[in-house]
């Protein structure tokens, strides 16, 4: 994949955008997603020289906005020496390989783009494994599209002679590698689960810092726990999660998660790709859902965060609401706190508003674990699977008839445990 920048000639590209009103989307909604746009490709290395958009029923399925409108863009975009034109959704291969010939230059989809991105950030070596991942999983239905001058010269219909042979070569080469990150991942998986478990011994319960892109999360991190995490104004300035210890005013110790953050039509395969990372938002036992409160559209971002939320299966996990940037908030913009439970308004530049979310970390934290005693027939095996799955187990003992068990498990798992449990001894 062609990053926006050339690294032999450093030449920043020129970008021209793209964007569709469609029936279900309004203008504003369609201006803002541009605007959103432009940043992921200032942050990718681009010059956006303009932006253009097509109001339709639905998109076009040759070229997304119809010919006329991709001949007048075209136009626009020759004259003004337009390297690299981005849609603002994504594109089929047919779309991409037919929008190149009108525009004879570059074209990108929205996903293009934020794997782009995440692949200049990308640090460690399980960031790069999950980038090459999700970018393998794109091009791979659109690998026809690099061997369509094969196809033409052999006259054949779809892709015979030579072409054939190259386009299945490469097909199989980058099936083998997806298989091969796909392994690689599992251990990491598998590396972050011990690493977890070793962090649950102690007991503490974990927190997972959540939100959109930018909205202030490792700036949060730094702000309450002191670690050094890079927080810039840029869309995706971390990928990597880092956890740290926090101790609140109350003596009580709670591990805190700063992970990537989320945007909206964020690609499928990203998210799937990022698996291994988000497995951190899946086992906590408290989401601080960081938004940045001065944001125009912030309760579309509440939805967008929402709905990664629930396609990795992290929804209806008890969530703090942390509206950011409070020393930003005009016109009143403070009055969402009112009208949202557990809603804390804070700026994690100045400090304002922290005691008031360690305060509602120490109350929501009291009753995040049970600690009960637990009897399980041996044979139960799913049962004692599940128990070290989901639980912190204290004490074990399997002498006896049935398995004895003393652990912490998340109150919203009482019932499921319910037939199993001898006493109840405390709750911290």
């Amino acid at each position: 994949m062609k990053a926006l920048i050339s690294t032999a000639t450093k030449k920043t590209e020129r970008v021209f955008l793209v964007g569709v009103e469609l029936k279900s989307r309004t203008a504003l909604d369609t201006r803002d997603s541009l605007d959103e746009l432009s940043e992921l490709a200032a942050t990718a290395g681009g010059q956006v020289i303009g932006d253009g958009t097509q109001k339709m029923e639905a998109p076009v399925a040759g070229t997304f906005i119809g010919t006329g409108k991709a001949d007048e863009f075209a136009k626009h975009c020759t004259q003004h020496n337009v390297d690299t034109v981005i849609f603002d959704d994504e594109l089929t291969p047919a779309q991409s390989r037919n929008l190149e010939q009108v525009f004879e230059c570059k074209i990108l989809d929205r996903t293009s783009l934020i794997l782009d991105i995440f692949a200049q950030r990308a640090r460690t070596r399980e960031g790069k494994l999950q980038i090459e991942l999700a970018q393998l999983q794109h091009l791979l239905p659109r690998l026809t599209r690099f061997w369509g001058h094969l196809s033409r010269q052999k006259g054949g219909i779809g892709m015979r002679g030579d072409g054939e042979t190259q386009l299945e070569t490469d097909r199989r080469r980058v099936q083998d590698r997806i298989a091969k990150i796909g392994r690689e991942l599992d251990v990491v998986r598998r590396q972050r689960s011990t690493q977890r478990q070793g962090r649950q011994r102690s007991l503490w319960p974990l927190a997972s810092i959540v939100g959109y892109t930018n909205a202030g999360k490792s700036t949060l991190l730094n702000a309450l726990t002191g670690a050094d995490v890079l927080a810039e104004n840029k869309l995706f300035a971390t990928l990597d999660p880092t956890t740290r210890r926090l101790r609140l005013p109350t003596n009580q110790n709670v591990l805190l998660t700063d992970t990537v953050g989320f945007i909206r039509k964020l690609p499928h395969s990203l998210v799937e790709a990022f698996k291994a990372t988000l497995e951190e938002v899946v086992k906590a036992d408290l989401l601080i859902h960081v938004v940045d409160g001065s944001h125009p559209q912030s309760m579309d971002h509440i939805q967008a965060v929402n709905a990664v939320l629930d396609e990795i299966g992290a929804s209806g996990k008890p969530t703090i609401m942390v509206f950011n940037k409070v020393d930003k908030f005009v016109n009143g913009e403070g009055h969402i706190l009112k009208t949202l439970p557990n809603a804390v308004g804070i700026s994690a530049k100045t400090g304002e508003g922290i005691p008031e979310l360690l305060s509602e970390l120490s109350k929501q934290l009291k009753p995040i674990r049970e600690f009960i005693e637990l009897s399980v027939p041996h044979e139960a095996s799913s049962v004692i699977a599940r128990l070290h799955e989901v639980g912190q187990v204290v004490e074990r003992d399997y002498e006896g008839e049935t398995a004895r068990f003393k652990v912490r498990i998340p109150p919203h798992l009482h019932e499921e445990f319910a037939p199993f449990i001898v006493q109840e001894l405390q709750t911290v």
